[in-house]
């Protein structure tokens, strides 16, 4: 292999050629660009079961809306899956058909399937526990237990796709999506596989998760009547994240198969890694040296200086103590150069998408390296002085862009981050989007 086609280390050189999302402010990546660009929310009043009752303090999530399962699969197929893995295998086919292919891969025994998740298909074993206690145990479907296994989102995206190679799902809480994307690219750098379809997804917006992340005080309760301002991160007045649902599929291809076939190309892949905390079942080390370590050895793995990356896709949750750690945590590393960084957090309009959020900010990174812009962070709106970066306020910023770094800081205590770097090479890079809808 050409020396053209190796990083650093001499390991094979990684590009993103399709993406596919499903998320709270678009099903399409042109929809969630111009959501990003125009500060267009997805946040709005729970429709999935009513929220209404007097002892749920937080009735607000981030739905994906227009969706109809039966668009991607066969009705018969939609009743065995749970919302999750119908989200994805959905999520894949829109990634497979935008990396130029038409439904499967070329070569499936060196294709790899990788996804993460935090609670797969919980939901399915909540309504199927609902249908014995109402209806009998004789209306219980005979899938009710397995739909819900947090791999089967994976599978059936295998399934869709028709990969033989490795598969794997990787449940690290909020960190799922973007430690899978990492993982899969091991894969590739090890010669384990060609191709990967890797993200993550998340959807289990029930009575029983709201519930028990009001009990944790992590949700915002005074938004119910103005959805669309709750998620305030890194704002002095945040007072939780906003959960939310979502998927997200990349194709990751090794350079020198991708402009054999001639494709297209959203942006390399340089860097990854992950770390733990050991600290805590939910709050960060507040010093934020696990979110230290994972940024500084996603920095090392990519070959550059922490100077050399623009933007930071952060985890921005909006509660108390995250925006604080993770900025301690940027200030720690980047030092000088902190002040220097764009930092915003997209989940000011789509709220978090738990085990799918790294894997949707991987794919909104990608777009910003493509069209040279920063995603702002929405509903800022009084500065915290703990929080004194540039979070891009309200708006996105024009901006030049070779290098972002995303961040995941999962429940557990387990970081995961991303670089990603803009390909630069007019005949085969991805343009920027000609229309917004």
């Amino acid at each position: 292999m050409s020396d053209n086609y190796l990083d650093h280390r001499g390991f094979p050189r990684i590009v993103i050629t399709g993406m596919g999302a499903f998320t709270p402010i678009g099903n399409t990546l042109e929809q969630c660009w111009a959501s990003l660009m125009h500060g267009r929310s997805g946040i709005d009043v729970i429709t999935q079961f009513d929220a209404a009752g007097p002892d749920l303090p937080c009735q607000i999530a981030g739905e994906v809306k227009d969706f109809d399962p039966t668009d991607y699969l066969p009705r018969k197929e939609v009743r065995r899956m749970a919302r999750a893995s119908q989200l994805a295998v959905a999520a894949a086919r829109e990634a497979l058909n935008d990396a130029g292919f038409k439904g499967t891969v070329p070569n499936p025994e060196r294709s790899a399937t990788v996804l993460g998740t935090g609670l797969g298909g919980y939901e399915f074993s909540l309504n199927s526990y609902d249908t014995y206690r109402e209806k009998g145990f004789a209306r219980v479907l005979p899938y009710s237990l397995i739909s819900s296994l947090p791999n089967l989102p994976c599978h059936h995206v295998s399934v869709e796709a028709q990969t033989l190679g490795p598969i794997s799902t990787v449940v690290t809480a909020c960190a799922s999506g973007t430690q899978a994307i990492g993982e899969a690219a091991e894969l590739i750098r090890h010669g384990r596989a060609d191709l990967v379809l890797a993200g993550g997804v998340e959807a289990v917006i029930t009575e029983v998760a709201l519930v028990g992340f009001a009990a944790m005080r992590g949700l915002p309760t005074e938004f119910n009547d103005n959805p669309q301002a709750a998620c305030k991160p890194f704002d002095k007045n945040r007072s939780g994240f906003v959960y939310s649902e979502g998927a997200g599929v990349l194709v990751l291809e090794r350079l020198d198969q991708a402009l054999e076939r001639g494709a297209t190309i959203y942006a390399e892949l340089v860097g990854h890694a992950s770390s733990s905390d050991a600290f805590h079942i939910a709050a960060l080390d507040p010093d934020g040296a696990g979110a230290v370590r994972a940024m500084q050895w996603a920095i090392d793995d990519a070959g550059i200086e922490r100077q050399q990356i623009d933007y930071i896709n952060a985890h921005g949750t909006g509660t108390a103590l995250n925006d604080v750690t993770e900025t301690t945590a940027i200030k720690t590393l980047f030092e000088e150069h902190a002040y220097e960084l764009v930092v915003s957090s997209t989940k000011s309009l789509t709220g978090h998408a738990m085990g799918g959020a790294g894997a949707l900010e991987a794919i909104f990174s990608a777009l910003a390296l493509v069209h040279q812009k920063a995603p702002g962070t929405y509903n800022y709106e009084t500065p915290d002085p703990e929080c004194d970066l540039d979070y891009a306020p309200n708006a996105p910023r024009e901006m030049a862009l070779a290098y972002v770094l995303s961040n995941s800081f999962g429940l557990g205590g387990q970081n995961a981050c991303l670089v990603l770097k803009r390909y630069d090479e007019p005949e085969h890079g991805r343009g920027p989007f000609t229309t917004q809808p």
